[in-house]
């Protein structure tokens, strides 16, 4: 069974992370939407409404599996026989972040990492642009699936 993690903090899931964890569905038998969590982090949303946002947004994918870890990706990964780390890249800056924590990963387990590219309607959109967007009451319902709404 090929598994991947999409992990993130998904703080919101955007239109981009679900256009990534959409296309997955055809590659992985089974995705799963991994909520990192880091104490250091102040997020606009609390962990049970970014678990609830994700997994209203796939309620009918029986392939998606949504969940919360600590700790090192690849442990996670590890603990779980999951033999992939899925990633979305928006633009060059992305690949090259996610290439050294790729080759990072892959040093410390036997783990590889599947890059998808964003679509390009979407390829704008981040998390912080959207707090950016709801922190100034500007219609952020354009850049999130509709199970995100405050």
């Amino acid at each position: 069974m090929k598994r991947a993690i999409f992990p993130g903090s998904f703080d919101p899931i955007t239109l981009g992370h679900y256009d990534i964890i959409k296309r997955a569905i055809s590659l992985f038998d089974e995705v799963i939407v991994a909520i990192g969590i880091n104490a250091d982090k102040n997020y606009m949303f609390s962990l049970e409404q970014r678990l609830e946002f994700i997994k209203a947004s796939f309620k009918d994918e029986p392939k998606v599996t949504v969940t919360t870890y600590k700790g090192l990706t690849v442990d996670f990964c590890q603990q779980n026989d999951v033999k992939f780390i899925l990633r979305g890249l928006r633009n060059p800056a992305d690949f090259e972040f996610e290439k050294a924590i790729a080759h990072t990963n892959r040093d410390l387990a036997p783990i590889e990492t599947v890059f998808l590219l964003t679509a390009a309607k979407t390829s704008y959109i981040s998390s912080s642009i959207v707090r950016d967007v709801i922190r100034n009451n500007g219609d952020y319902t354009k850049l999130v699936p509709d199970s995100v709404r405050v």
